[in-house]
């Protein structure tokens, strides 16, 4: 069982993925708004300075080829004026030489060429204070006579105050908005995972045997793929509750026989009177039904577990001429007993060609059972012995491997042939032992292996034709033949 503090949450993971951006990218929101409101702030006190430099510039006059500066009191006064920030102002003449205001004014930069007539404004410090530092070239009416310079520089209190209501004025909203925002997040979530709450309700009121498809239109499209998983999963759960049902039907109805036999001959034997010898009758006919209604046990497990599952049973390469000549030997005594000619012809085991990709187990099943089935319905006598032949032949062009299990009995009718493949279903006219189950086991294993299986004449236009069955597989590796074709008869 999952401990539910490590399982994952939906709800919480898409959450934390649509947050955490968000409040990583407040702190940086923070820190561009504060940029922004820095240049914003300064563009008017910019605008100021340029206008109070080119003022003081209109204020330098030439009298007798000499510069000179005036700086009426009133404009001196207004310049001191501010509380928060400090102006400073100096003039140079044209040969450097100080007409007014700070002698202590930086100059501007030596690397920085000389613009006659137009305000420029750098970063500077003075007197320990960083400042705004507006200055203009002046052209002056003498000839030959270098330009004066005009700077205005000013503290940046009143900047930083601005900037900073700049910042408040649209920061302060966002911590309003940025709560409301995770909640609106938080409930678009709530309403967004409502489809998977409701199938998840349609799903618990269902009721146990219900196990129908689920719509999958009345879903999100994001869901519907995992709803049709489910309901793929739903077809063969009730594929294989079907098999189950089937099975247990199929077991009830052949062992019934059988197991009533026993009871009717145990009854028998138990009557008063019965002498040694009845009593030995009817125990030989208890162990031939107990061995028939094994049999019946033992193929209703065999069809079960081919009809199971075959794509989940572990698959190997397989020797398709080892399986068949091993169970050929297996299946010896009992042809002899008979008097049957049994025996194997074919590609030799270990050729390349004639192996196939499946279930051994299952492989050798479905060949136990279409010798077993030969076996059942060839007629033979020590004066007219029968004859079975298992074949494994290669097709390198088609790359087919072929098993072929061919007998001299009467043969299949044409009518017949394709009822023969039904559980349960046993040829008309015949007293050979069986549960006919052998050739719907041999059909659903050679379904499982992507095999088909087919009904020939062994003799056409002879009497007894006798019944060749085929299947068919797709050869593992179709590489040309060495050795194949090599009759080897094992008796």
């Amino acid at each position: 069982m999952v401990n539910p503090r490590e399982q994952r949450s939906l709800f919480g993971e898409i959450l934390d993925w649509m947050l955490t951006p968000l409040l990583l990218l407040w702190p940086l929101s923070l820190v561009m708004t504060w940029l922004v409101a820095q240049n914003i702030a300064g563009k008017p006190f910019d605008r100021a300075l340029e206008y109070n430099v080119r003022a003081m510039a209109q204020l330098i006059i030439v009298e007798r080829d000499r510069a000179q500066f005036t700086l009426p009191r009133p404009a001196r006064e207004l310049l001191r004026a501010d509380d928060s920030d400090t102006v400073y102002y100096q003039v140079l003449g044209p040969r450097g030489e100080l007409l007014s205001g700070e002698r202590d004014l930086p100059a501007p930069p030596a690397v920085e060429p000389v613009l006659l007539d137009e305000v420029r404004i750098r970063d500077d410090t003075v007197k320990g204070f960083d400042v705004k530092v507006a200055y203009l070239w002046v052209t002056l009416p003498t000839r030959g006579s270098k330009p004066a310079l005009v700077q205005v520089a000013e503290t940046l209190e009143k900047r930083s105050v601005l900037a900073t209501e700049i910042v408040k004025g649209v920061m302060l909203p966002q911590f309003v908005i940025l709560p409301l925002a995770v909640l609106l997040v938080w409930l678009a979530l709530v309403q967004s995972i409502k489809p998977l709450h409701q199938l998840e309700e349609r799903i618990r009121a269902r009721k146990p045997d219900d196990l129908s498809p689920i719509d999958a239109q009345i879903v999100p499209m994001e869901v519907a793929p995992l709803v049709e998983s489910v309901n793929d999963l739903l077809l063969r759960l009730t594929d294989s509750i079907a098999t189950q049902k089937r099975f247990l039907a199929d077991a009830a109805h052949q062992l019934k026989t059988p197991l009533a036999g026993l009871r009717m001959q145990a009854e028998i034997a138990q009557r008063e009177g019965a002498s040694a010898e009845d009593l030995k009758h009817y125990l030989r006919q208890i162990g031939r039904a107990s061995i028939r209604a094994t049999h019946s046990v033992n193929q209703l497990l065999s069809l079960a577990r081919a009809e199971s599952n075959g794509s989940a049973m572990p698959r190997v390469v397989c020797d398709l001429a080892e399986l068949t000549m091993s169970v050929v030997r297996d299946c010896v005594p009992r042809a002899l007993e008979k008097h049957i000619d049994l025996g194997y012809e074919g590609t030799q085991p270990g050729t390349p060609s004639c192996t196939v990709l499946g279930n051994p187990t299952l492989l050798k099943e479905m060949v136990r059972n279409l010798v077993d089935n030969a076996i059942n319905y060839t007629p033979s006598s020590l004066q007219k012995p029968g004859v079975i032949t298992a074949r494994v032949l290669t097709d390198p062009f088609g790359h087919t491997l072929v098993l072929q299990v061919e007998d001299s009995g009467p043969g299949v009718p044409a009518a017949e042939q394709e009822l023969i493949f039904q559980p349960f279903y046993r040829a008309l006219g015949t007293e050979a032992d069986g549960s006919g189950l052998g050739l719907p086991i041999v059909l659903e294993i050679a379904q499982q292996h992507q095999a088909s299986v087919s009904l020939e004449e062994n003799h056409p236009g002879q009497t007894p034709a006798g019944a060749r069955f085929v299947v068919r597989f797709s050869a593992l590796e179709p590489n040309q033949l060495g050795s194949e074709h090599v009759a080897t008869r094992v008796v």
